[in-house]
């Protein structure tokens, strides 16, 4: 019996941003080839459109043909089911969100991640019944599931256990501002990793990646997929980041300038 090996992907939070442009996109690249070339820059992006409007499974379907054979997307799930007052009433919009059109992405489609408000305090009962709302497949294919919370009261066992329970992710998040929970309860890691400096050219000293990578690897040889997320902090930052991060495994990779 032949064992899956675990893969390790890093990226960056969507493709479009002006401040790339004559940084990471070549001057002169046209914005529709954008998607493109980041794709074959880094092995996976976070889509952070679905998380303000609907798309469109034709939509999905050009992102998938798009990139290349291997590329992997995370993506937002609707502000619409994540910003409710009462999780448990979220039904509709999570039903809606997974008749969109997410299988057209077939097998580039990577972890949903539901981003909490830092508002939302944890209610054991309620966050319970959000995470059985969550949709199991999107055209035949198994989906995976990434929580963000970003208040304190979820740091707790409690939490944990409901997420373990639903087999969903925690995402692990470097930040100044949101609780870091460690614990794996899925079987893949989702990290975003958000303290990206200016005045570093890979947003991240050139120690801190490879401790990073490090932490990844580890994950990894313990049977864990490994998503991580350069995003925020100095976004200008993030393409390289990630690129820096994946260095020793895309030897061929575009380079920022």
């Amino acid at each position: 019996m032949t064992t899956r090996k675990s893969v390790i992907r890093a990226g960056i939070g969507g493709w479009t941003y002006e401040p790339w442009r004559g940084l990471f996109y070549p001057n002169g690249l046209p914005q529709a080839r954008e998607l493109a070339f980041a794709s074959r820059a880094v092995t996976s992006i976070e889509v952070n459109g679905t998380f303000y409007r609907t798309q469109t499974p034709a939509t999905f379907a050009k992102w998938r043909d798009e990139t290349p054979d291997g590329f992997v997307f995370s993506v937002k799930a609707p502000r619409a089911a994540v910003m409710k007052r009462v999780l448990a009433e979220a039904g509709p919009s999570v039903e809606r969100f997974a008749a969109s059109g997410l299988g057209e992405l077939g097998e580039k489609l990577g972890p949903i991640l539901w981003q909490f408000a830092p508002t939302k305090k944890f209610d054991p009962d309620d966050m319970a019944a959000f995470l059985a709302l969550l949709p199991r497949k999107a055209g035949g294919r198994p989906l995976r599931h990434a929580l963000e919370v970003r208040h304190e009261s979820f740091r707790t066992p409690a939490f944990t256990d409901l997420a373990a329970k639903a087999g969903a992710a925690i995402v692990f998040a470097d930040s100044d501002d949101y609780p870091l929970i460690e614990e794996s309860t899925a079987d893949f890691v989702y990290m975003r990793l958000m303290r990206a400096r200016a005045d570093e050219e890979t947003g991240y000293t050139p120690g801190e990646i490879e401790a990073w990578r490090k932490r990844a690897e580890g994950w990894a040889a313990r049977g864990l997929d490994v998503f991580v997320y350069f995003i925020n902090g100095a976004k200008e930052r993030a393409p390289a980041a990630a690129q820096a991060f994946l260095a020793p495994s895309m030897p061929h990779q575009h380079q920022p300038g």
